[in-house]
């Protein structure tokens, strides 16, 4: 690599100026590095793989983790603290904690909720939770893990939600929080289950792990809960590499998720700040000498879920594009229901009413009398290089990690168990370009219209 001489301000020091140019000239070849290796292969249906999710990631990205990486942003640090903020501006709410994983903001939402500063209101072991019972393991887990009982209710076909009918139903003496999930950036009847929630005193924690950009009622997903979590793992709406994001805009909560992901201390100082407070050395807590170094004070059983500078630095540039990434997966699961729309054997899938999905994935259910099951269906579109996911989990109480648990089941399941066997996705990401979207489209009609000449009922 050449780099050339820059002729320096004399009025700058020496040093920083050669080091600032240094840099700046390391991370121009970076964007040449970027333009060599970003060539983009052309489509071969059939054997270019159609993945089902896949992260985006142009040049811009790609400077901002080498630039974190060069200033040994090796921690969370300045980064990490604009990413929360800006984090927190696009959903229009106070206090953003960015974390390691979507899966870890979903266990400090929850876990949030049992802490003793929520005094009467707080959960305590035993105390319910509605959730549903078909999605991700890790809407569920918490609730768990906190020593409380899941109480699962069911889903609807088509929107793959489930409703507040469903949820006011399961409602019980002991029932203290929901914690639903935007169902593949469908969103759920958000604002009425908050109104549910507020008629019930009861906390809501809202999945938005997989809806970011998602609208409902002309309002952003996310926005509804007393908490709501984002996950940034490659295969969402932006990404972070690892991470995830807990949001809220009640400052008694932001304090205590901060707090439990951070070792559970009372200090809220930032990395690298000491004695914000003013008071470092003169708390009395427990019963601890008065003076304890505020620093090493423990008020949670917490954790360390931390995320570092070169997260946040991706985030950031990340976070400008959401609004576009979301415009392409719309375009895209149009373009599917429209070519797929009438098709036999299928349900389609359909936004709730009132919202504007930033769709996370098609979704599919092969319907009772088809002539093909859904394992037909994926093993044909599979041997096509059309990568497929079942919806999650399907039904959770199905698994071996939740049998013999504590829950209570709201009505049946039936629902649940209908995507368990019989429902796929399919991706909408804005990777897939318009003749990758029509390749999978003639894929699933060449298939469907064929299952049903050799059925003799087409």
């Amino acid at each position: 690599m050449v780099i050339q001489r820059v002729q320096r301000d004399p009025s700058k020091g020496p040093r920083r100026v050669a080091v600032s140019e240094l840099k700046s000239a390391l991370l121009d070849q970076v964007r040449k590095y970027h333009h060599e290796v970003d060539t983009a292969e052309p489509f071969l249906p059939g054997v270019t793989p159609l993945l089902p999710a896949g992260a985006v990631l142009d040049e811009e990205d790609r400077v901002a983790l080498v630039e974190a990486a060069l200033d040994l942003k090796v921690t969370s640090g300045g980064s990490t603290t604009r990413f929360e903020r800006a984090m927190a501006r696009y959903l229009g709410l106070r206090k953003a904690h960015l974390v390691n994983s979507g899966s870890s903001a979903n266990l400090l939402a929850l876990t949030a909720l049992t802490s003793p500063l929520l005094e009467d209101r707080a959960l305590r072991p035993g105390d319910e939770v509605i959730t549903v019972a078909a999605g991700f393991p890790t809407t569920v887990n918490p609730i768990l893990q906190n020593g409380l009982v899941p109480v699962f209710v069911d889903i609807e076909l088509g929107t793959y939600n489930t409703t507040p009918e469903r949820i006011e139903r399961a409602i019980g003496p002991r029932t203290k929080a929901i914690m639903v999930a935007h169902a593949l950036g469908n969103p759920f009847a958000a604002a009425e289950v908050q109104q549910l929630a507020d008629e019930h005193e009861l906390f809501v924690v809202e999945d938005n792990c997989d809806a970011v950009g998602s609208t409902y009622k002309g309002r952003l997903t996310g926005t509804f809960g007393d908490l709501s979590t984002i996950s940034f793992y490659p295969a969402h709406h932006i990404t972070t590499g690892e991470g995830g994001c807990v949001l809220t805009d009640n400052l008694v909560l932001a304090r205590i998720v901060e707090s439990l992901r951070d070792w559970g201390r009372d200090c809220w100082c930032e990395p690298g700040e000491d004695n914000k407070c003013r008071k470092r050395f003169a708390y009395q807590m427990g019963t601890l000498p008065k003076g304890y170094d505020h620093k090493y004070i423990f008020s949670h059983v917490g954790y360390n879920l931390k995320a570092t500078d070169l997260q946040g630095a991706l985030g950031l540039t990340q976070l400008t594009k959401v609004d576009e990434f979301g415009h392409a997966r719309r375009v895209n699961w149009k373009r599917l229901h429209t070519a797929l729309e009438g098709l036999p054997g299928l349900l389609m899938p359909r936004a709730t009413p009132g919202s504007d999905p930033s769709w996370f994935g098609f979704v599919l259910t092969v319907l009772h009398d088809a002539p093909f099951t859904r394992d037909h269906l994926v093993d044909f579109l599979e041997s096509r290089a059309i990568g497929t996911r079942r919806f999650f989990a399907g039904n959770l109480t199905r698994h071996p990690a939740y049998l013999g648990r504590p829950h209570r089941l709201a009505g049946d399941l039936s629902n649940s168990d209908i995507v368990t066997e019989r429902t796929l996705w399919i991706g909408v990401h804005p990777r897939l370009t318009e003749e990758m979207v029509d390749y999978m489209a003639e894929s699933i009609v060449e298939f469907v219209t064929d299952r049903y000449k050799r059925s003799g009922r087409l």
